[in-house]
C-alpha cells in the first residue's frame, strides 16, 4: 500500500472524518490567553491549518480580525460547527496558494508547521514573510524534536535561533517579528526567516 501524503488534503480529510485527531487539545492554550491580554485590539490575524478552530474564537473575542484556513473540508466543517456564529471566519484554502486580500499583522502557529512534510518547509518561511506586513509577527507554539520521522515533524536545535523553552516537553511558545530592513538567507529546509523578539 502506498504511503499517504501529508502534503495532500485527502490525508487530513481522512483523519478528520474518522475522528483521528490526537493533536486536538479541545481548548485554547493558557499561554495564548495570556498573550491576547497584552495585545492591542484590531490586528489582522491568520490561523493556517486551523483544524477545529478553538483559537479563532479566542482571537475574535479579543477584538481581532481573524481569518482561519484549512485545506481539509472536514476540518473546515468541524471548525465552522464549533464556532457557530463565527463560522464565516473559517475558509477552505491552501496556505501556499490562497490570496489573502492584504497583509496580516500576525500569523498564529499551532501544529501547522509540524504537520507539514519537511519537503514543504523551505516554502513555509518565505510564504509567512509574504503574508505579513512589515514588522508583522509569527507567534505560537513550535514543536521541537531531533527525530527524522514525522508527523509531527519537529524542529531541530538551531533551526530557530535563540529558542527559549517555556513549556516542559517539546513545544515552545515563541514570537518572531519580521524585519524587512535587510534580506537574510535561510538554510535549506529551515523555516526561520524571521527573528525572535
Amino acid at each position: 500500500m502506498p504511503r499517504e501524503d501529508a502534503a495532500q488534503p485527502e490525508f487530513w480529510e481522512k483523519r478528520f472524518r474518522e475522528g483521528f485527531t490526537p493533536w486536538d487539545a479541545g481548548r485554547v492554550p493558557a499561554a495564548l490567553h495570556e498573550f491576547l491580554k497584552t495585545e492591542p485590539r484590531g490586528q489582522r490575524v491568520l490561523i493556517p491549518g486551523c483544524g477545529s478552530g478553538y483559537e479563532v474564537r479566542a482571537f475574535a473575542e479579543a477584538g481581532h480580525d481573524v481569518l482561519a484556513i484549512d485545506f481539509a473540508p472536514a476540518a473546515v466543517e468541524r471548525a465552522q460547527r464549533i464556532l457557530g456564529p463565527l463560522a464565516q471566519l473559517v475558509r477552505r484554502e491552501d496556505f501556499f496558494r490562497f490570496d489573502p486580500g492584504g497583509p496580516f499583522d500576525l500569523v498564529y502557529e499551532r501544529a501547522f508547521l509540524c504537520a507539514l512534510p519537511r519537503l514543504l518547509w523551505p516554502r513555509y518561511a518565505p510564504r509567512v514573510s509574504r503574508l505579513l506586513r512589515p514588522e508583522g509577527r509569527l507567534a505560537g507554539f513550535f514543536y521541537f524534536d531531533d527525530g527524522e520521522r514525522g508527523r509531527p515533524f519537529g524542529l531541530k536545535p538551531g533551526e530557530l535561533e535563540d529558542s527559549i523553552p517555556i513549556f516542559t516537553g517539546k513545544e515552545r511558545w515563541q514570537i518572531w517579528s519580521l524585519k524587512r530592513t535587510r534580506s537574510l538567507p535561510a538554510k535549506a529546509g529551515t523555516p526561520a526567516a524571521a527573528r525572535r523578539c
